[in-house]
């Protein structure tokens, strides 16, 4: 089998989600950092990967791949990783469901008060609208509150899930990005669990949102 090509800058959370993934699954892999700062993503070469313009992609035996969930839960199927992704439909629905969450809701709720005040974008400073990202942002982590403090240890069972790989990091850049942030127990002690995780480490606490 050839070595898993992954395309895309480490600081990435989309490229993380997927470096984290093959981490926890041990699979061998060589990244390439492509994205702002390193090679264009705006290429020929790179559209023709992914018409999209965005990191991450994967290259191996199978072909070309992007969307990082996606890639994330084809990982896990191909090496039959069924801890991380039940093949049952409801116990791979609720992990799914949190999966789907992150990527919409609560990507949508950060975005202008990440990219104002931790990736400084110009043209991301209005205070009104930043304001109004980052008090989303709480309510949405409010919810992940709740649903922490009746669900037990993990976010879509009792055992750790790709769910908790794409919501662990979006803890990590809740927690990195500089606004005002409420009180959440349940999910500080969530992410003291995951960083007790060998494989979290140099993903989800390395001071990158």
């Amino acid at each position: 089998m050839s070595v898993l090509r992954i395309l895309g800058k480490a600081s990435s959370i989309n490229v993380r989600k997927v470096l984290w993934t093959c981490d926890e699954i041990g699979i061998r892999y060589e990244r390439e950092d492509w994205g702002i700062g390193f090679a264009s993503t705006k290429t020929p070469e790179f559209l023709a990967k992914n018409p999209r313009g965005l990191v991450p992609v994967i290259e191996n035996e199978d072909g070309i791949l992007w969307e990082s969930n996606t890639i994330c839960r084809y990982l896990a199927g191909k090496y039959g990783r069924t801890d991380l992704l039940p093949t049952d439909p409801w116990s791979r629905a609720l992990v799914e469901r949190w999966m789907d969450w992150q990527a919409t809701e609560l990507n949508t709720s950060w975005r202008y008060a990440f990219l104002a005040l931790a990736r400084r974008i110009p043209g991301y400073d209005d205070p009104a609208l930043i304001a109004a990202s980052a008090g989303d942002w709480n309510a949405n982590m409010g919810i992940l509150e709740r649903h922490l403090s009746a669900a037990g240890l993990y976010v879509a069972r009792g055992d750790f899930t790709l769910a908790d790989i794409v919501i662990g990091l979006s803890v990590n850049r809740w927690l990195q990005t500089p606004i005002e942030r409420p009180d959440l127990p349940a999910v500080s002690a969530y992410f003291d669990r995951l960083r007790q995780r060998p494989t979290y480490i140099g993903h989800g606490t390395n001071d990158i949102a």
